[in-house]
């Protein structure tokens, strides 16, 4: 805040707006330290800690009720933490997964699909046919490497026509087709690419990409989505995306709502009101790989199952 004549006013009024003005310049900083840690693709921002969480000597963070308050934070996830949870792949068979074999295989203790130059293969998916889902919590770790992209299906139905199908294209085996919601990871390639991990979009129907990143979004029975609010800046939140390495994905859906979060941070959310919405129907898990050349890799797939 600039002084006049070097001399600081000490009228409540003028204190009031020097407070203001500072706690705005401090918002700028820290928008501009953001932006800034997101365009390091190469080096990923590390999520913080929370706020009232510390380190024991085991490592594990702890939380503790704040001085002077009877109020308690809560305990940050342990992305570990399986309880109640079952696995769905066991990392030495892909027993209960289907697809196209010349695209999905076991690659030390991870589900891997490939696309290369040479063998280049369109939208291509597995999907695990041991039961259907509709409310849970999902756990897995995602790579992708090379460039393409990948997502996580959900709630998805196989067997559907599909909509991008050209009369040039080979035939498809539409019961490896997948077809619902997913939660994309993609390859920074470019802008346009590197926006999309984290976001809403619905396989293979007209409704396309629902929630973008840092957006909660909600719709309903003949009601187009509408934007409710802003997690945080788009292109900042990139910076929680770590790049050529493992990336731990939680996915809940809960009745008409589905949250993705990220390496522990919020990235979309979506509300769909819409019982008939085809977001609304029980249906499998699977993972897709998009793109060439491009290498998806999934490993430590948990599930709790609340309906």
């Amino acid at each position: 805040m600039p002084k006049r004549s070097g001399v600081v006013s000490d009228r409540p009024a003028d204190k009031v707006r020097t407070a203001c003005a500072w706690i705005a310049f401090a918002g700028i900083v820290s928008v501009a330290q953001m932006q800034g840690q997101a365009g390091q693709q190469t080096q990923p921002a590390k999520p913080a800690q929370p706020a009232a969480s510390v380190q024991t000597k085991s490592g594990k963070p702890e939380t503790r009720t704040k001085p002077g308050s009877s109020f308690r934070e809560p305990d940050p996830i342990d992305f570990e933490d399986h309880d109640g949870y079952v696995p769905i792949f066991d990392g030495t068979s892909l027993e209960n997964w289907d697809g196209d074999p010349a695209v999905w295989h076991l690659e030390n203790g991870a589900i891997v699909g490939e696309s290369t130059r040479e063998k280049p293969v369109g939208n291509s998916y597995i999907s695990f046919r041991g039961f259907q889902a509709k409310d849970f919590d999902l756990k897995l770790e995602i790579k992708v490497e090379n460039g393409g992209g990948s997502g996580i299906q959900y709630r998805s139905q196989t067997g559907l026509p599909w909509r991008r199908a050209k009369p040039t294209d080979p035939p498809l085996n539409l019961n490896w087709m997948m077809t619902g919601p997913q939660a994309d990871y993609w390859f920074p390639v470019g802008p346009w690419a590197a926006e999309w991990t984290g976001q809403f979009y619905s396989e293979n129907t007209p409704l396309g990409i629902l929630a973008w990143r840092g957006q909660v979004v909600e719709s309903g029975p003949a009601q187009a989505p509408r934007l409710l609010g802003n997690i945080a800046d788009r292109t900042a939140l990139g910076g929680y995306v770590r790049v050529n390495d493992w990336n731990q994905y939680l996915i809940m859906a809960r009745g008409g709502t589905f949250i993705h979060i990220l390496n522990g941070q919020l990235m979309a959310v979506y509300v769909d009101d819409d019982p008939k919405s085809s977001n609304n129907q029980p249906g499998s898990i699977g993972i897709e790989i998009e793109g060439s050349p491009s290498k998806v890799s999934v490993r430590n797939v948990w599930i709790k199952k609340l309906q």
